[in-house]
């Protein structure tokens, strides 16, 4: 696959992937249509030698694995990890907003997002659904409005002549979208908007009531190329929508020789602390019944693990040009650059010597340049599923990604090249 198909591919993914709900639904059909088979947590797994399987958990997190060739108690498991999240504004529970003619919806802050570009941006809603139906059934669906429906107007610098000095966003008072103008004494439901779309777009007449929503405001702007060359990819999410997008192919593309799998978590954005983060019990779950499949004895599950691996991929920061002095001066990755392993002493990313030079090895076999980051002394550093999946399972674990600018906005850049470099490289990690 050339590079502009591959690119192709990820731009339609980030696209139709609004919220890890959609993100996970659309990994969910890449995998059923790749032949894959879905297991339910709730029954017993029948599983088989050279076979494919894939598990999801709260329709936000999932885990694929190929059962492979050899057996997994003496040739180890290859696993790569994701995560699904992205910061964002999310709908509050009761989010109806009346002040002064204007309909607004309250929102929290999801993960650490820069604020000030939500502002003057065409947004969208999107998420998940919970409701009743007539009969007393619960059940839940997936919504995308696609139609920009709501907007955050930033106050006019003829009102704030200092706003250019640095002026910091107050969540609480200043990010409530404006949706409509509303008439005074005519009220708006959310839950009424949600209810009647859901049976115009579903066809469920059947559907009584809204019971709950996890919803998220997101930017209609579609990810694209660009750049006079288009050497860049621009979208939402590619933190770390881009990650799950290549390691999901690097799997399918994959061959049958080993056990192979991919943890895509949710909630790393906010701690990874949940039923379907990596400090949850998802993965490690997952993986004891795929071992015991072979190997039902107690200590199965570590001897496994010993002969592991992890690659936890997630997006490392480039240096930006006008920002060069906020990143050591000896571990500047750029775009484009080649794959960039990401190091800290203090555990905040899982690399170690012995995962480093296995990394290079599958990068070198393969002509392939690495980078390097490491944050400055002086600042925070980040951290990512790694460590912490590394310290559930006690599994070697690299952490890698492709170099971004502006992480955690609600547009990032990357290279338009990295991408399926990185693919090619997960797919020789995942045969070896």
């Amino acid at each position: 696959m050339s590079s502009a198909s591959f690119n192709d591919e990820l731009l339609v993914f980030l696209g139709q992937s609004p919220t890890p709900f959609h993100a996970v639904a659309n990994m969910s059909t890449l995998l059923h249509e790749a032949g894959f088979e879905r297991l339910d947590e709730t029954l017993p797994w029948q599983l088989k030698k050279q076979s494919h399987y894939y598990v999801m958990r709260n329709d936000s997190a999932l885990v694929a694995f190929k059962t492979g060739a050899l057996a997994v108690v003496s040739d180890g498991l290859r696993l790569a990890g994701t995560h699904t999240d992205s910061p964002c504004l999310k709908l509050k529970p009761s989010s109806e907003i009346h002040r002064h003619g204007y309909l607004q919806l309250g929102v929290e802050v999801y993960g650490g997002a820069l604020l000030h570009p939500w502002f003057d941006r065409d947004l969208s809603l999107a998420g998940r659904v919970d409701f009743q139906t007539h009969s007393g059934e619960l059940g839940s669906t997936l919504i995308d409005l696609r139609e920009p429906i709501a907007f955050i107007p930033s106050l006019a610098i003829h009102l704030d002549r200092d706003v250019n000095k640095g002026r910091a966003v107050n969540p609480q008072k200043e990010l409530s979208p404006i949706l409509l103008q509303l008439p005074a004494g005519e009220d708006f439901s959310l839950d009424a908007f949600l209810l009647q779309h859901l049976r115009q777009q579903n066809d469920a007449e059947d559907i009584d009531k809204i019971l709950a929503h996890e919803l998220m405001l997101y930017d209609t702007q579609a990810a694209t190329m660009v750049g006079l060359q288009q050497q860049f990819i621009a979208s939402a999410r590619l933190d770390n929508l881009l990650s799950c997008f290549l390691a999901i192919k690097a799997l399918l593309a994959s061959d049958d020789s080993h056990a192979s799998v991919l943890v895509c978590n949710d909630h790393e954005e906010v701690g990874s602390v949940s039923s379907a983060g990596a400090q949850g019990p998802f993965l490690k779950a997952v993986l004891e019944r795929m071992i015991a499949a072979e190997d039902d004895s107690s200590d199965a599950l570590e001897r496994v693990v010993r002969q592991s691996m992890l690659l936890s991929i997630d997006n490392a920061h480039g240096i930006h040009p006008n920002y060069a002095d906020k990143h050591d001066e000896k571990h500047r990755p750029v775009l484009d650059g080649g794959p960039v392993i990401k190091i800290n002493a203090n555990q905040r990313y899982a690399s170690n010597s012995r995962s480093v030079a296995f990394f290079k090895s599958l990068c070198a076999e393969l002509g392939v340049p690495c980078q390097s980051f490491v944050m400055r002394n002086d600042m925070a550093c980040g951290s990512t599923i790694g460590p912490i999946t590394a310290a559930e399972l006690g599994i070697t674990t690299i952490d890698i990604g492709i170099a971004t600018l502006g992480m955690h906005s609600i547009r990032e850049l990357s290279g338009a090249k990295d991408p399926e470099v990185l693919c090619n490289v997960v797919t020789r990690f995942y045969n070896r």
